[in-house]
């Protein structure tokens, strides 16, 4: 039986912030076999999901009034996953803004530090390829039965 997303679901985009390409495809495959077909952008590094957010891009742009949703790897270029959460978690109106990591790093310190700072939930990438998908789809899962506000100003 196939769970189909809630009406709200659909309306989320899906922001998956990883600088590893072959992650990034198989997140949004994954997402997709399990009935996801929400739009989907990518940033390789902190800065520009930053910029993003901020909007100090000037493409894409965030867009007021919408829901959005962060896959966040922590190891990435030019600003760490972490140091984006702080900064996310900071502000008045992106702290709404439910943020998971998904990543590599299982440091008990690390995910202590991610969950003391406002993180929805830790998620650690397995190396294998099978239970890499698998985890992926059990996410999706999740995030069609999730509600997300919208990020306004």
């Amino acid at each position: 039986m196939m769970l189909k997303p809630a009406r709200m679901t659909r309306e989320v985009v899906i922001l998956v912030a990883d600088d590893d390409a072959g992650h990034a495809r198989l997140i949004e495959k994954n997402l997709q076999r399990v009935g996801l077909h929400n739009s989907m952008l990518r940033f390789e590094n902190g800065q520009d999901i930053l910029d993003f957010l901020f909007h100090r891009s000037k493409d894409p742009k965030r867009a007021n009034d919408t829901a959005y949703m962060l896959l966040l790897d922590i190891r990435m270029p030019k600003v760490d996953g972490v140091e984006v959460l702080r900064q996310i978690k900071a502000d008045p109106e992106l702290r709404k803004l439910p943020v998971i990591m998904l990543t590599t790093t299982d440091d008990p310190r690390e995910v202590s530090r991610c969950h003391a700072l406002g993180c929805s939930n830790y998620i650690v990438k397995p190396v294998d390829y099978e239970k890499f998908s698998e985890a992926i789809k059990q996410l999706g899962l999740f995030i069609s039965l999730v509600q997300v506000p919208e990020i306004n100003g």
